[in-house]
C-alpha cells in the first residue's frame, strides 16, 4: 500500500527554458513502441541522444519530436530527437521476469505489512521451513523490522495482516504501477506521449 506522500508526488514537465542543464548529455530521447506507447514507464524508456541518432540512420525509428538543440559535423546538421518511435513493434512478454526490482514494483516499493518504504527486503509468506517456495505467489515486499517481527511464522501466526495477497503480475500490471512513479524531470515535448496526470510547469 502506497503512503499518502507518494500518492501525492507530482513531477513537472519543464520547457527548454526551464531546463536545469543545457548540456548535450541531458537530452535523452523518449522511446515509444510502434504503437506510440512508452516501452517502459519505470524506469522510463530513454535512450542517449547518440543512440537515438544512430537508430535514425539505421532507419529503425521515426522522429516524433525534437529538442531545440542541434548536433553538427562536416556532413551533418540535425536537431536532437526528443521523442522517437520504433518502426517495428516490440511485443512484451505477458509475464515479467521474477526479479527483486519487479517484485518491489508489483508491491509499489512499500512493505506489505506496514506500508514503510525504506529498508525493504522480501519475505516468504509461507516460510521455507513450512514448505514455502520462492515464487511470485509466496513472496511479499517487507521492511526489515516487519521481516524480523514475522520471523519464520506465517502472517496469521505472527498476528500480521498483508495489504494484498501476492500474485504473479502481468507486464501490463507492472506498467500501470510504474506510472505511479514519474521521474523528477520530464521534458515538455514528452507531454503528449506520457499518460500521467501532471500539469505543465508555468
Amino acid at each position: 500500500m502506497l503512503r499518502d506522500d507518494l500518492l501525492e508526488r507530482a513531477a513537472r514537465f519543464r520547457s527548454a527554458e526551464d531546463d536545469p542543464t543545457r548540456k548535450l548529455d541531458a537530452c535523452p530521447s523518449l522511446v515509444l513502441n510502434a504503437d506510440y506507447t512508452p516501452l517502459s514507464y519505470y524506469p522510463l524508456s530513454l535512450w542517449p541522444w547518440q543512440t537515438a541518432i544512430k537508430a535514425i540512420f539505421l532507419d529503425r525509428v521515426t522522429v516524433i519530436e525534437s529538442y531545440d538543440r542541434h548536433v553538427h559535423s562536416p556532413s551533418l546538421d540535425m536537431k536532437i530527437p526528443s521523442v522517437i518511435a520504433l518502426k517495428q513493434y516490440v511485443k512484451p512478454s505477458e509475464f515479467p521476469a521474477f526479479t527483486r526490482f519487479n517484485l518491489f514494483l508489483r508491491d509499489r516499493f512499500s512493505c506489505q505489512f506496514c506500508g514503510e518504504m525504506k529498508n525493504l527486503t522480501f519475505d516468504h509468506v509461507i516460510p521455507r521451513r513450512l514448505g514455502g517456495r520462492t515464487t511470485w505467489e509466496n513472496i511479499a515486499t517487507a521492511c526489515a523490522p516487519c521481516n524480523m517481527k514475522k520471523g519464520g511464522r506465517t502472517p496469521s501466526q505472527a498476528g500480521m495482516q498483508l495489504y494484498a495477497e501476492p500474485i504473479r503480475p502481468t507486464h501490463w500490471q507492472l506498467q500501470q504501477h510504474g506510472r505511479q512513479f514519474p521521474p523528477n524531470y520530464l521534458h515538455e515535448t514528452w507531454r503528449d506521449w506520457l499518460y500521467w496526470d501532471i500539469e505543465l510547469e508555468a
